[in-house]
């Protein structure tokens, strides 16, 4: 098991769920970021209101903790209709689904998260239901088995994804309007904390909004953690605003560095670099040095890492390279 970390983009509990709820925008205008992803749904969600018809099915795909979830409640908003959420985990058999399904009204919106982790059969059941807003199921066993056949409203499926690798073709392709979600803009996530520093009633001047901003690793639950943490830091500390000085301080603390790095990072950055002159190595062997599962390298502590140009990928394995050499201050191999 991956040890909790602030800078994770996962959702770390039902504490940190309640407080981003009252963090979040109710419609297009309060989103800040993703300005390509907004212009084009206020597009596609005026022309539906005009036609009053439900919109396209939307995909949302891209790393954690950049707001899917919180884009989907808006989209609902904007329509002003209702919205169900669920997971992809949730949905264990054809009858979760049909359960969901017979609640929804004319033009309602279903959110799946992990839409990529639904079981098969279920997946299966979808495409009647997205396309022709239909599902047939059978009833009983052997020979009293027979269809049933259901019909649904018109409805607007959001289904959100961290892996749309793993999405299979059938289920994609019936998704009409398909977005990425990319890592937020220093400025943007100023912004961010700003606003949320005014949700928290927490004084913050704009180099203090800055320093949490660019520890962020590009990520609005990030920016939002460490607010939450540097404001104890600063209230303790009897200040009466966060800036740069306070913000530096408890990020030092939390050993967070300027390039948004924790200890795991730099840990495994420094084993490629001592014990295997800067790589290649493989996944199997980081993962072994850090006592960690393979999945969880490749799926937590990598990406950020090749994001930022730290790690590059080769044939033979991964390799440090002089970008990550230099912010942790050590000489570059000259072979």
């Amino acid at each position: 098991m991956a040890e909790e970390r602030i800078v994770s983009a996962e959702n770390t509990d039902f504490a940190e769920a309640s407080i981003e709820k009252t963090l979040r925008p109710q419609v297009l205008a309060q989103y800040i970021g993703q300005d390509r992803v907004k212009n084009e749904l206020t597009v596609y969600i005026a022309a539906a209101k005009k036609r009053e018809e439900s919109l396209d099915h939307v995909l949302l795909y891209g790393p954690p903790g950049l707001g899917k979830t919180t884009l989907a409640m808006v989209i609902a908003n904007e329509l002003q209709v209702q919205i169900r959420t669920t997971s992809g985990p949730a949905i264990e058999r054809p009858g979760d689904l049909v359960a969901i399904l017979n609640e929804l009204q004319p033009g309602d919106v279903l959110f799946i998260d992990e839409i990529h982790r639904l079981p098969k059969i279920v997946e299966e059941l979808l495409y009647s239901a997205m396309e022709d807003f239909y599902i047939d199921i059978i009833v009983g066993q052997g020979p009293t088995a027979h269809p049933v056949h259901f019909p649904l409203p018109p409805f607007t499926l959001i289904g959100a994804t961290t892996r749309a690798g793993l999405l299979s073709a059938p289920l994609r392709d019936r998704f009409g309007i398909v977005e990425h979600m990319a890592y937020y803009e220093e400025a943007d996530l100023v912004d961010i904390v700003e606003r949320s520093a005014g949700v928290f009633n927490m004084a913050i001047v704009p180099d203090g909004a800055l320093e949490i901003a660019r520890r962020s690793r590009g990520t609005p639950r990030i920016a939002n953690r460490l607010l939450k943490r540097i404001r104890d830091y600063a209230q303790v500390a009897d200040q009466a605003a966060i800036d740069q000085p306070i913000a530096d301080h408890a990020l030092k603390q939390l050993q967070i560095d300027i390039r948004g790095l924790d200890s795991i990072d730099r840990k495994i950055l420094k084993m490629m670099i001592d014990y295997y002159q800067g790589g290649p190595v493989g996944l199997k062997t980081i993962a072994a040095n850090i006592g960690e599962e393979i999945e969880t390298v490749e799926e937590v502590y990598e990406p950020y890492l090749l994001q930022i140009g730290f790690l590059k990928r080769t044939p033979r394995g991964r390799v440090v390279t002089l970008a990550a050499y230099t912010h942790l201050g050590l000489p570059y191999p000259e072979n």
